[in-house]
This record gives C-alpha cells, structure tokens and sequence, in this order.
C-alpha cells in the first residue's frame, strides 16, 4: 500500500515540475502581450497547439479572447471566450481523479481553475465585444450573466462569502447599451443599481467610488424619462443641479484599460499540530490569528495514528503581486472639451479581496492535504528509511501553490462619454505617467449621427 502511494507520489512530483515552467515556455508570450506586440502574441498562440489542451488550456483560451479583443477581432474574441466559459462550466463537475491526486499532492496537477473574478471577466469582455460591433442585445445578455454568475459562486461558498458579490460595472455596461439603444427607462434603472453597487459595496471593499459620469447619467435619463422626483433626489444627493442640452449628433463612449492585473507568487505559513479529542487535530498559527480544528474521520488504528507524529506543518498558499501601472490618470479631448476617465472597475483591488476570501474558505483542506502528506512519510521511514527519505523529497518538491493566473487582464477599466460631430473626429487621448510625462495618442472617428460607438484602449506598463 505505501509503495502504491509512493508511485502515486513520484508520478506527481513529475506532473507538477511540468505544471512549473508553464510561464517559462511562454515568456515570449507575455512580453509580447506587455508590450503592445498583439500580432505576434496571436502568432505565438495559433503555433501553441499543445497549449489548447490539457491542463493550462483554459489560460490558453483566456489569453486568445483577449489578443484578439485587442486586435478588434471581436467576433473571433468572442468565439475564444465562449470556449473558455464552456471549460469553466465543465469544471464545476468536479473531476474526481484530478481533486484525489491534488488532495496528496499540489493543486497543480488539476486543470487550471479561473478565480470568481476570472469568470466573470469572461462575460465582461464579451459584453464589451458586443458593444463594439453594435449587437446591443447579445451585450444586454453577457452584463445580466456577470451577476447571476456572482450570485452562483457565492451560493457555493456556505461560509466566507466573497466580498466581491455584485458587480457595478456590470450594471454600469447595461446602462450605456440600453441608453445607446434609446431605452431611456431601463437605462436609467440600470445607472441606478450601479450607483447603489459602488456606494454599498465598491466604495468599501475596493475603493471605487461612483464614477461623475455615472451620476451625470442617472440625471439625464431621469430627466429624458419625466422622472421629477427622481431627478430632484440625486441632484441633491450628487450635489449637481441638472441643465438639459440638446442631444450631440453622435456619441463614443470610451474605455481605457490601464496597466496590467497581479501576478501569482506563493507564500507559506506554518501551523502547530495539537491533537484533541476523539481523533481531532487542530492547526494553530498564533501570529496571523489561525485556528483550524477539523475530524479526521478515520476507518483503521492504522489511520486513526497517521497524524500523530506531526508537530509543525508547512503550508503554500498562492499570493497575488501587484504590478503598479506606470500611468496614473487620463483625458480625452475633443476640439472643444476635455473629458477625464474616470475608474470604474478595479481588477487589482477585486484580485487582492477574492483570493483573501479564498483564503479563509480553503486553509482547512488545504492543511489536511499536507499533513497527510507529511504523515505518509513518517509512517515510510518506521517502514523503510530509504523510502521514507524519498518520499520527503517528493513531499518538498511538490509543496507548492498553485501559482498560474490569467496575466492579460488590466489594472483598472476606467471610461467616459464623448460627444461626437457626424463625420470625421479627431481626438486626443492624454495619459500621465508617474514620471510626470505626458504621452498623446490620436484617437479618430469617422460618425455617423444618431449612433453610439465603444472603443477600447489598454495602455500597457
């Protein structure tokens, strides 16, 4: 039975040394992405066939959804997307052998699974997609999924909710495509819900307030819509006083993407063992305030004394690291305004909180896997000192966190509304960097009145 186990053990080890250079085979890649050069990230991953399968295929899938949404290959973006949603559906059957073999070994060895907030980008990013190639309805579709989804992975999680359980921006993207749709009514309900997101729940775990945009908005459609007392009760609460201009000719609504979201790293905490009653065993950190007490459910002497030599057990958790934009604030002007962008969703923040949740939601499994580990080896050196020897090395070789994440992401979305001229525009879109330069980028748009355009611009670090 222990030299099973062993196998078991060694077959992993390799496994996860495999699982270990995913970003190291893929350097070029994420340069390429870092650095603007999306023609030859989209070469880079149509050669990767391997990469299409297996257990990084998802990221691989998140990644061709993203190029090409940065390339305007919207309708291709979507169809990456929808191959990346339909793997994450799939991955809530949980596969029994790949969990079984990450429970003795490293979360490694399963296919990548996307954070709550990876999901619903997915949706986020098709949304945006469908806005720009003017199918009103299918975005209508993605924004309402976003938080239905939110409202499914929380429902999963009995204890330690994810603070990140209504998205505003969501709401927010409802809004404009109702508003570019001419549905008053709807739209001003939308930028409503949004606007009470970000006051009740952005404001407080993200540090994302309400953007002037959204309120300005809410007092248009309000006022397009009769809504008097509506009207009267945000322009008191906004401290703004509504004056109502005729309709511009055409209109761009603009985002920016800014920098890129965090990156993996890992981190390790060590936990006493004390064993309790009745089999129990209790993992205690007393710096950080850990306590972790759960029945280890044995069927034999054999494992009833499996833990009992533990003292202290090592545990790796992954960690998030920011990478700090190089850019800090951005305007867009038009021949007669400037129109700032305001922050509307911010994914570094939104990383940071749902990985923490996860935290306190998966310590206590994350502990049982390890101390068995650590008891199959004290068990194979009363048996076998050259066995138990090896295990240990496998044991410290496949200790790790899961340490992938889907790198494409942005910082922050941030957005504005631009009033158009039928015919020929030229903007100017100015971001300022932390060094104090100023960096223009020309942004021109050929109108046509009465229509509503979205645009997208990732200003890279």
């Amino acid at each position: 039975m222990l030299r099973k186990r062993f196998f078991i053990y060694l077959t992993a080890a390799v496994i996860v040394s495999g699982c270990a250079t995913y970003y190291s085979k893929n350097i070029k890649l994420f340069r390429a992405i870092e650095t603007g050069q999306f023609a030859a990230a989209n070469k880079q991953l149509e050669r990767d066939t391997k990469g299409a399968q297996g257990r990084n295929s998802l990221l691989h899938f998140l990644n061709r959804g993203y190029v090409s949404m940065m390339l305007n290959e919207n309708h291709q973006s979507i169809q990456f997307f929808n191959t990346a949603e339909r793997m994450i559906d799939e991955q809530m059957r949980i596969n029994v052998g790949a969990e079984a073999l990450a429970l003795i070994t490293n979360p490694m060895v399963r296919p990548y699974r996307a954070e709550d907030f990876e999901v619903v980008m997915v949706n986020c990013f098709k949304a945006i997609n469908f806005m720009q190639i003017g199918q009103y309805e299918s975005s209508l579709v993605e924004s309402r999924r976003i938080n239905i989804k939110l409202n499914q992975l929380n429902d999963r999680h009995a204890n330690h909710k994810n603070r990140y359980q209504n998205d505003a921006f969501a709401h927010t993207m409802m809004g404009l495509v109702y508003d570019a749709n001419g549905d008053y009514n709807n739209a001003f309900i939308a930028y409503r819900n949004a606007y009470n997101v970000y006051e009740n729940d952005y404001a407080t775990n993200f540090d994302v307030q309400p953007p002037r945009q959204l309120q300005r908005d809410i007092l248009r459609t309000a006022h397009l819509m009769g809504f008097r007392e509506e009207l009267d009760f945000f322009e008191q609460k906004f401290g703004m006083r509504y004056t109502h201009a005729a309709s511009p000719e055409a209109e761009l609504v603009f985002f920016w993407f800014n920098g890129f979201g965090p990156v993996k790293d890992e981190w390790s905490v060590n936990f006493t063992a004390i064993k309790g009653q009745g089999g129990n065993f209790t993992f205690v950190n007393e710096e950080l305030g850990f306590s972790f007490t759960f029945p280890l459910g044995a069927s034999s002497e054999e494992e009833d004394n499996l833990l009992a030599n533990l003292k202290i057990v090592r545990v790796a958790f992954p960690k998030y690291v920011e990478r700090r934009p190089r850019s800090i604030h951005a305007v867009i002007r038009s021949d007669v305004a400037s129109y700032p962008l305001e922050r509307a969703q911010d994914i570094n923040a939104i990383a940071f909180k749902t990985l923490n949740d996860r935290f306190m939601r998966e310590m206590a499994s994350t502990l049982l896997r390890v101390a068995t580990k650590q008891a199959l080896e004290h068990v194979a050196r009363k048996e076998d000192k050259s066995l138990g020897s090896i295990i240990g090395i496998v044991n410290a070789a496949t200790e790790k966190a899961d340490t992938r994440n889907w790198q494409s992401l942005p910082n922050a979305i941030s957005y504005t509304r631009v009033p158009l001229r039928a015919g020929d525009n030229r903007l100017t879109l100015n971001v300022s960097m932390v060094d104090g330069r100023m960096i223009p980028t020309d942004v021109s748009m050929n109108a046509q009145r009465g229509k509503t355009y979205f645009q997208v611009f990732h200003t890279l670090n």
